[in-house]
């Protein structure tokens, strides 16, 4: 019978999709920039009152090379469970109850492809609301040494993430490719735990490094890996704060062209002094990497003791990077349920996570 239902639930839902009616609790109606649309939700609850138990499952459900956004709301809870988001499944909203309060947690490592709680494919994709865990390497132990261990992969173009948090140690968030907005989460991790080849904006988010645990050494936060100059992908860290425990290198490249920039962000002091890392063999090639902070407060902002080569940009490249069309030249954010964007552009005075003063905090030099 649970099969069953929930085979009718699926025809059901596709058969709303295709003829645009909403009339039962399966849909909630959401406005968009130009027209007022319809969006079919999916329910996700553990204890059984939703259309399925498991995110991965609502997923399954949603057609192939589906053209319309369809939401997917996880109640509260611990999902237990790795989820994928293929390719051919685009337009898909995964929304939480809260970054406290809806977790998906797996334990796998050893590959960077295979260890991913959480792996996003596709091309527009929201998620909202939701934390991702990787539990094996948090925190290590002598039974659970340090291993590559990965919270959540994203290849999708298009992809944006609110409220969202992403914990583990060793390679927490792997930026492979694509245009992605990050605004409002949490990144926790200890050693090259952002990296990846995005082109990439985190706006308001918070950085918790867990270096401590590293017993003396130093962690990294970013890894990035731009390739060739001609590459135009980079991550770009603006108004958030670095906080945690222990002490950290702001980067160290990845790629030949890694680039990076901490911008009008608060430094506390886990930071390093020498900020950067050039790292194994891109040693005497430094020039080419783009690691640059601007504007940036708190006492790890200090660049008096800087590497020599950290790059000095230009007015016009600085304002390139920071503004939000280094990610969205053709209005693809605005474009998504504009009531979801309002809520979040509402919420940036009231961030649950540590808001710095500026007034009381020692500025860089």
């Amino acid at each position: 019978m649970l099969v069953c239902g929930r085979f009718l639930c699926a025809f059901f839902a596709l058969f709303f999709i295709s003829f645009g009616s909403a009339n039962s609790r399966v849909f909630r109606r959401f406005s968009t920039a130009q027209s007022m649309a319809t969006y079919p939700t999916i329910y996700v609850d553990q204890s059984g009152y939703g259309n399925f138990s498991t995110i991965q499952s609502a997923i399954d459900s949603i057609p192939s090379n589906n053209g319309n956004w369809i939401c997917v709301s996880v109640r509260a809870g611990e999902y237990r469970e790795q989820v994928r988001i293929p390719m051919d499944k685009p337009y898909i909203y995964i929304k939480g109850d809260g970054k406290r309060k809806t977790s998906v947690i797996w334990g796998s490592h050893g590959s960077i492809a295979t260890s991913p709680t959480f792996i996003s494919q596709a091309d527009n994709t929201i998620v909202k609301s939701i934390s991702f865990r990787n539990s094996f390497n948090n925190p290590p132990t002598n039974y659970n040494p340090i291993r590559t261990a990965v919270a959540t992969m994203i290849s999708g173009d298009k992809s944006a993430f609110y409220r969202c948090g992403f914990y583990g140690f060793q390679d927490t968030l792997w930026d492979v490719q694509g245009k992605h907005y990050f605004k409002l989460c949490t990144i926790e991790g200890a050693v090259d735990f952002i990296f990846g080849s995005g082109q990439s904006i985190y706006e308001r988010c918070t950085i918790s490094v867990i270096a401590r645990a590293l017993d003396g050494l130093a962690g990294f936060i970013t890894a990035q890996g731009r390739s060739t100059p001609e590459e135009t992908n980079g991550f770009v860290f603006k108004d958030c704060s670095v906080i945690g425990t222990g002490l950290t290198y702001l980067g160290r490249p990845w790629r030949e062209y890694a680039r990076v920039i901490f911008y009008n962000s608060y430094l506390s002091d886990v930071v390093l002094p020498l900020g950067w890392n050039a790292w194994g063999n891109f040693a005497g090639r430094e020039y080419q990497l783009t690691f640059a902070e601007h504007d940036c407060y708190g006492i790890g902002s200090s660049t008096s003791n800087r590497v020599k080569w950290e790059a000095n940009l230009s007015q016009d490249t600085l304002s390139w990077l920071t503004n939000i069309k280094f990610i969205d030249d053709d209005g693809w954010i605005s474009r998504q349920p504009v009531e979801e964007l309002k809520d979040d552009l509402t919420d940036l005075e009231t961030m649950v996570e540590p808001v710095i003063d500026k007034t009381i905090q020692s500025k860089g030099t």
